[in-house]
């Protein structure tokens, strides 16, 4: 095995989506996991605490971008400007390996209910990052969520928009561009 190869993280998430999407979630092993991405099963565990981590891999570090993009906005930003800056910082992170593996990892969680569940609480706790971040800014709290909430929708937009055309655009660009549409959107509600 390959124990002394980096990129060992990224190799367990791409083996273990395409595991999930050919064989289903609920039959694959840690073992075929760790056997596909070429490396042991206690390398594996140094990663991941079990199989299902896969899916909300790097949420932690998406949810602190997404904060310190809100964070360090301009003071006058409004809320949406600070969501905007928010997706941008961590739109810029995600690049070729992030749009290859979307389609796949979005077959696995549809063949699978709780891995559906699991997508649910990423999006839930993404929301809930952004939100606080906006609180600490001072942005009431009705305002807060919704601006939150847009900016959750935004980028799901985005990412969707970004990983169904092989073109040179951005995620931040496809994100951004939801948003927009989203500010427009919400004019027309009353």
């Amino acid at each position: 095995m390959a124990r002394w190869q980096p990129g060992a993280r990224e190799r367990l998430v791409m083996a273990a989506v395409d595991l999930f999407a050919e064989h289903g979630y609920d039959t694959t092993t840690v073992a075929q996991i760790a056997e596909r991405a070429g490396v042991t099963k206690s390398t594996f565990f140094r990663h991941f605490p079990d199989k299902r981590e896969l899916l909300v891999a790097g949420q932690d570090a998406l949810s602190t971008l997404l904060t310190e993009g809100i964070t360090e906005a301009p003071a006058a930003a409004t809320p949406l400007e600070a969501v905007a800056a928010g997706l941008e910082r961590a739109a810029n992170t995600m690049g070729p390996m992030n749009r290859e593996l979307a389609p796949r990892l979005k077959a696995a969680i549809a063949a699978s209910t709780e891995l559906q569940e699991r997508d649910a609480l990423k999006s839930v706790g993404l929301g809930r990052a952004m939100t606080e971040a906006l609180l600490s800014r001072g942005t009431p709290a009705p305002i807060a969520h919704l601006a939150a909430e847009l900016g959750l929708l935004a980028f799901k937009q985005g990412f969707e928009s970004w990983t169904a055309v092989d073109d040179d655009s951005t995620l931040s660009q496809r994100t951004l561009a939801a948003l927009d549409d989203l500010k427009a959107a919400a004019t027309t509600l009353s």
